[in-house]
């Protein structure tokens, strides 16, 4: 059942063009010259292309179908092939680009359907899985033009989209805009990271050498077995650090018997072996969350030594800054590598060398980089609730559960 006043129409009924690009393109690929859209630009759940990782080609519009493929502003694009139903919309600035077989053309009778509305529409989690029932291919998963056209859509009066759609873009330039404090608090933290912790940058009131230490020297290995004291199995995760296997993973991937884990108290460390993104000589996380917990023999686990030397706050900012990266590339064995485990040996590892100030110090510069962090923090919670913000619109506004009104100015202008 439809809302008062809207329409069920197919993809079909208010589309001027529905096509995809052609095959071959590989020949023309270039490093510079027309912007190629592959279903890696297209999102799920958002109609932003994401334009941070492009290719381009050098083409004629009289080769390979390119007139027919040249995109155009308000162009709504959906993947058709192994990843179905990802969409995105063709922004004014994009400029000259193509597509390739994998991704359809969605080209609108801007009369009839407001490719802003459409699109936001399509990249819906309900619309997203009436695509991906559509699948002609089976395992393969695919969609032909036809079961493209066919999709159906329920629109308002064109001017009732208009107006939804100018509303959820406010969101999505709020969300964007803030985004990009995100992104730029995040690189000055880093730089704020590099400088003060590599002594390059001191802060005011301190002076004096630092000592070159090993992490032997700073640090005593943490080798307590469970013995059946604790459930609590964590892992390590890059972006959340030490946090429980049930939660990361939805499920737990520890043996039943938990004996012959190490146990770690909260201020603990533990190293993680394996590479990841952003972790390329693997992670170094310290048990903030819980009071203890139980983690893998697989991961070097250790704790300050002497808390007149040294201060866990700091080291944890030395450690998240990838200050032992370097040493642990030239002990790790490259070939000891295994399912992206890197063969370090705890020897070696408390061999690699540590630069600290005094104890002052580095509890002031870890005073500063907290700061830092908790603008971080605060700026992704103002992400993550526009977002939430955002989508509960979508499912109010692009049911018509939710309606907005529309004045007379707004139905001249429409």
């Amino acid at each position: 059942m439809v809302p008062d006043g809207w329409q069920r129409k197919k993809i079909i009924d208010v589309a001027e063009t529905v096509t995809s690009g052609a095959r071959d393109w590989a020949r023309f690929y270039s490093d510079s010259g027309s912007k190629f859209i592959r279903m890696t630009n297209l999102s799920r759940g958002d109609i932003k292309l994401k334009l941070n990782d492009l290719k381009y080609v050098s083409i004629s519009n009289q080769s390979t179908g390119g007139e027919r493929t040249s995109l155009k502003s308000g162009d709504i694009l959906m993947s058709i092939t192994a990843e179905l139903g990802k969409i995105g919309l063709v922004p004014e600035s994009l400029g000259r680009a193509y597509i390739n077989q994998h991704t359809a053309l969605i080209r609108l009778k801007k009369e009839k359907a407001d490719p802003r509305f459409v699109a936001y529409l399509l990249s819906t989690p309900w619309m997203n899985n009436k695509i991906n029932r559509l699948n002609d291919a089976g395992a393969k998963a695919a969609l032909n033009l036809p079961s493209v056209k066919s999709i159906g859509l329920a629109l308002p009066r064109l001017v009732e989209q208009q107006k939804i759609a100018k509303i959820l873009s406010t969101w999505d330039e709020a969300i964007a805009t803030t985004e990009q404090l995100l992104a730029n608090s995040e690189q000055q933290k880093k730089a704020l990271m590099q400088q003060l912790l590599t002594g390059k940058k001191r802060l005011p009131g301190f002076e004096g050498g630092w000592l070159s230490a090993k992490v032997g020297d700073v640090f005593r290995r943490v080798t307590t077995k469970n013995e059946g004291r604790s459930a609590n199995v964590v892992t390590i995760s890059g972006q959340q650090g030490l946090i429980r296997q049930q939660e990361f993973f939805n499920k737990s991937v520890a043996s039943e018997i938990l004996d012959g884990y190490f146990l770690i108290s909260k201020g603990q460390f533990a190293y993680n072996k394996s590479y990841s993104k952003g972790y390329p000589m693997g992670a170094v996380k310290r048990l903030n969350r819980y009071s203890e917990a139980v983690v893998t023999t697989l991961y070097i686990c250790f704790e300050i030594a002497d808390e007149e030397l040294a201060s866990g706050d700091y080291f944890e900012h030395y450690f998240e800054a990838g200050l032992l990266n370097r040493g642990l590339s030239k002990v790790a064995n490259e070939g000891g590598r295994a399912h992206g485990l890197l063969n370090v040996k705890p020897a070696d590892f408390f061999s690699l060398s540590v630069s600290l100030p005094n104890l002052d110090e580095q509890k002031a510069i870890a005073k500063v980089l907290a700061s830092a962090e908790g603008e971080v923090q605060e700026l992704e919670k103002d992400v993550s609730l526009l977002q939430k913000q955002k989508k509960a619109l979508m499912q109010q506004l692009l049911t018509g559960k939710r309606r907005v009104k529309v004045d007379e100015a707004e139905r001249a202008t429409a």
